[in-house]
């Protein structure tokens, strides 16, 4: 299914909830929806699905205007983050509902196979009140997968399950995706799950479409400051600076070279460092920012430190066990190479991948 939205604009009484947007998906490929509570995401989603019409705007598939037909009519499905299933079939009977509707062979079989991949297997006799909240997600989740209709919208349907499952199942479902032959929308606060999915990604923040393009290429290279703040978790440290002659210079005093083929023009800029980009020990050519430690967490394989700079509140992400006493002082490393460069008007400069692909014979 090729789907194309072409300058769809939503508002709902004075409250503008889409700013105009022309987005084309690719045909059977992912795609993320990734930004945070309220940027536009579900909104954009029950558009594509016919559960709302636009206010301005149109909706094509397959270069038919499918704007005002009710979702009854198109071949789609959605799973929202509130599971929806038929409370008086068995978990097999829900699994199994659309092969029946297509008259599939070898049903009992296919059921069986998505409820493995999803971890439902030891339920397949029960009803739906009868599992968690989780079970009933993914029994949603396996219903969907099995209609395999041209067009599969997901809307956070994982953010219900713990931690351990959850990533778990961006993998499996990541695999599936790739086998299937829907066009896949998927809306997502996190970061890390629009890279685990890979697929193209599109940005929304407070209903404006900020940026489209293959996952990947989004994170290396975010369009502008909003773009960067969205698809970094933790949020990209962002520093204010001034650069003079190929020299930038915080308000702290630290002063470091760019290269040569990283000049930008003279005046104010923002540094931005992600927060994996800072260590506490140091390297050659590295610079320093000391500062009072805030917090110090770890958190699976990775501890997280939070310091108080002359150049802002910092955040540091470093593998493995780091032990940080609250309250001392510290310095954070960083290399030059790694920082992004944003203009006045927030849009990107450089990016670090700029310099290496060249530097590796890329365009």
């Amino acid at each position: 299914m090729r789907l194309r939205l072409e300058g769809i604009h939503k508002t709902v009484g004075p409250q503008t909830w889409l700013y105009p947007l022309n987005l084309s998906l690719e045909e059977s490929a992912v795609t993320v929806l990734l930004g945070a509570t309220r940027s536009g995401k579900t909104s954009l989603m029950r558009i594509m699905a016919g559960l709302d019409a636009p206010t301005r705007g149109r909706v094509m598939v397959d270069d038919t205007d499918v704007t005002g037909i009710p979702v009854r009519q198109r071949n789609v499905a959605m799973v929202y983050q509130q599971f929806i299933n038929y409370p008086s079939m068995t978990v097999a009977q829900n699994i199994a509902s659309p092969l029946k509707l297509r008259k599939e062979r070898d049903i009992r079989a296919k059921v069986r196979a998505l409820a493995q991949k999803l971890h439902i297997e030891d339920y397949l006799e029960r009803l739906p009140a009868e599992l968690s909240g989780g079970q009933q997600q993914r029994v949603a989740l396996a219903r969907a997968l099995a209609k395999n209709p041209p067009l599969m919208l997901l809307d956070e349907p994982l953010v219900n399950l713990d931690y351990k499952l959850r990533e778990g199942l961006r993998e499996e479902l990541g695999l599936m995706f790739d086998q299937g032959q829907s066009t896949v929308v998927y809306a997502t606060t996190e970061p890390g799950e629009a890279l685990l999915l890979g697929g193209y990604t599109a940005v929304l923040d407070q209903g404006e479409l900020l940026q489209y393009g293959p996952t990947i290429d989004v994170f290396r290279y975010p369009a502008s400051i909003r773009v960067a703040r969205a698809f970094s978790d933790p949020p990209m440290n962002l520093i204010e600076a001034q650069v003079s002659e190929g020299i930038i210079q915080f308000s702290n005093g630290l002063r470091f070279a760019l290269a040569p083929e990283r000049a930008v023009p003279s005046g104010a800029i923002t540094v931005g460092l992600r927060a994996s980009d800072l260590a506490l020990d140091t390297q050659q050519n590295d610079q320093a920012i000391r500062g009072q430690v805030q917090l110090a967490e770890i958190s699976g394989s990775a501890t997280f430190v939070h310091l108080d700079s002359p150049v802002g509140n910092l955040v540091a992400q470093m593998t493995g066990v780091h032990h940080v006493q609250i309250g001392s002082v510290v310095a954070l490393y960083f290399s030059p190479a790694d920082a992004y460069l944003f203009g006045p008007d927030g849009a990107l400069l450089r990016a670090p991948h700029d310099d290496r692909e060249r530097a590796h014979g890329h365009d």
